[in-house]
């Protein structure tokens, strides 16, 4: 149940912001594959260990050996999650802030749509990006991996990193989008769900830094998302997946609830 014309004007006026961020992980995904020399792990290693607590809050202190366990480390633990977040949170002041505080929501709410499709259709659009964004993060992990590197990364616990990574984002833009839902000022409407999504990733890279923090990390869903133990096939890091796509889903119909009842001031 979606309002269609709403839907095909927002994936028309959103792509533009989707393929900037895919620009942005080109950039970084083509500068890190291209380093990827297992005869360089020994420089890595000694540059980790000249800035320990540095490399350990983004998530870079294992360099691994292979091309997978590389990407996992410098690809998925830190720029893969921050700059969707970014996204995340230009594409819900765009989707919905934006409409409450310039009063064009009554103009939205005087078609023979209810809040619910109204919600519905802006959060199925929000993502829907998201899992574009994701789809292509992959692809082009894959192949210019394949291009660089032939037979050096392996497709199939790859595939499963990336399915653990969409289930992160989705939560992400699930928190996102409900704050935005409940309140009306954009200050808290933004505020709230952006300063939660910053403070889990920051709490994430505290608990990173030392083995005397590590407990700060199982603070935070963040810890929901292990891409070592997804990408081995470890059951627990698979149903932490499946926990985060729930989450996500909770607070998806969460938002829609509490926007299909809440005060407007138009």
């Amino acid at each position: 149940m979606l309002c269609w014309p709403l839907f095909q004007r927002e994936m028309r006026a959103n792509c533009k912001v989707m393929l900037i961020f895919c620009g942005v992980f080109t950039l970084y995904g083509a500068v890190i594959i291209s380093m990827f020399d297992p005869k360089l792990g020994d420089a890595l290693n000694a540059m980790a260990a000249s800035m320990p607590e540095l490399f350990a809050a983004f998530g870079m202190s294992n360099p691994g050996a292979t091309m997978l366990e590389f990407l996992v480390n410098y690809l998925y633990g830190f720029l893969f999650l921050v700059f969707p977040v970014v996204m995340i949170l230009i594409l819900v002041n765009r989707l919905i802030v934006r409409y409450v505080d310039r009063g064009a929501m009554a103009w939205l709410l005087a078609s023979p749509h209810s809040r619910r499709t109204l919600a519905l259709t802006q959060g199925k659009t929000l993502g829907l990006l998201v899992l574009m964004l994701t789809v292509y993060a992959t692809v082009m992990c894959l192949a210019l991996s394949q291009l660089m590197f032939p037979g050096a990364l392996e497709t199939g616990p790859f595939l499963q990193v990336n399915v653990g990574l969409l289930g992160m984002l989705l939560f992400f833009e699930g928190l996102c989008f409900a704050s935005a839902c409940v309140f009306t000022e954009s200050r808290f409407s933004l505020g709230v769900g952006g300063g939660l999504c910053a403070a889990f990733l920051l709490i994430r890279m505290l608990g990173q830094v030392s083995e005397k923090l590590d407990f700060l990390r199982w603070l935070t869903p963040t810890s929901l998302f292990d891409a070592y133990g997804i990408a081995a096939g470890d059951p627990g890091a698979l149903a932490q997946t499946g926990l985060l796509y729930l989450g996500a889903a909770a607070l998806f119909l969460a938002g829609i609830w509490r926007f299909s009842r809440k005060d407007l001031c138009l």
